[in-house]
């Protein structure tokens, strides 16, 4: 039987680690897109923290997927050889807990200008960046973001043309894509889907203009989850809730839950093993 392998956001958990790990471990997952701990971003904790990190996962057996940095996701104005710093220590940090992965974006566009006017920049920032995972043999995953030069399928699929690297590839996000006015499955998949390494469980309401479980808004999940069966999709499914609006009275642990759960039944209706 086909088989995915889950991982999730666990800072949308709890910022404590141990609540963390005992949230995954009741829904049998093993894996972690590692963003932060203690309301602490992880390029911004220290070696020390680092290592008692990686210390308590190998004890209880999970692993990285993916560092969930904010690579990107400043003004493409801003100063870059910070960036550059960030995009270093991301790297290391990712060699570090042995994930293969680290989650970028493609940088912020001033309100009101066009988009166009700042691509090559853009281009400019993302080649770097992807000639610094390429040091250190680490792939780059693009995610599909509101207010950011890659937020509908065009664009996204303009910047991983223009870099033309195997370390960049994409973090499909359906959610965001609804949010950007784009159809994920109908528009969106066709354009990138020779560039998809990973994905992002993210579903929305379009009209509502807020995320919701898997399966329960307009991402065509469901379509979505078919189209990695029929393919045969065996990398990462990682679950990224953001149900705060959609579940005010559940508290974050509960969020979380919901939200696998929900993806666990797509995918066990269409055939599709976790682990």
């Amino acid at each position: 039987m086909q088989k995915v392998t889950l991982t999730g956001f666990a800072d949308e958990i709890s910022p404590d680690l141990e609540v963390q790990l005992a949230v995954l471990k009741s829904e049998g997952i093993s894996h972690i897109e590692f963003r932060g701990v203690n309301g602490v971003n992880v390029l911004k904790l220290t070696d020390a923290e680092l290592n008692e990190v990686k210390r308590r996962l190998d004890e209880e057996g999970f692993r990285i997927s993916s560092v969930g940095s904010p690579l990107g996701k400043y003004g493409i104005r801003d100063d870059f050889a910070e960036e550059l710093e960030r995009a270093n220590r991301a790297c290391e940090i990712a060699n570090r807990f042995g994930s293969p992965y680290i989650r970028v974006f493609s940088y912020f566009i001033p309100e009101g200008d066009e988009h166009a006017v700042h691509r090559a920049e853009v281009v400019s920032r993302m080649r770097q960046l992807v000639a610094v995972a390429e040091r250190h043999q680490v792939t780059l995953l693009l995610e599909n973001e509101s207010a950011v030069y890659g937020d509908t399928d065009d664009r996204c699929l303009d910047i991983l043309s223009a870099c033309g690297s195997p370390r960049l590839r994409l973090a499909f996000d359906p959610g965001n894509f609804v949010m950007n006015r784009v159809k994920p499955v109908s528009e969106a998949l066709p354009k990138l889907k020779e560039y998809m390494d990973y994905v992002h469980i993210k579903d929305a309401s379009a009209e509502r203009r807020i995320f919701v479980p898997a399966g329960a808004g307009d991402g065509e999940l469901p379509s979505f989850i078919r189209h990695l069966k029929n393919t045969g999709y065996s990398g990462f499914l990682s679950i990224e809730p953001h149900l705060h609006k959609y579940l005010p009275e559940q508290d974050d642990p509960g969020r979380f839950v919901q939200a696998a759960q929900a993806l666990k039944r797509l995918l066990e209706a269409e055939g599709i093993d976790w682990n």
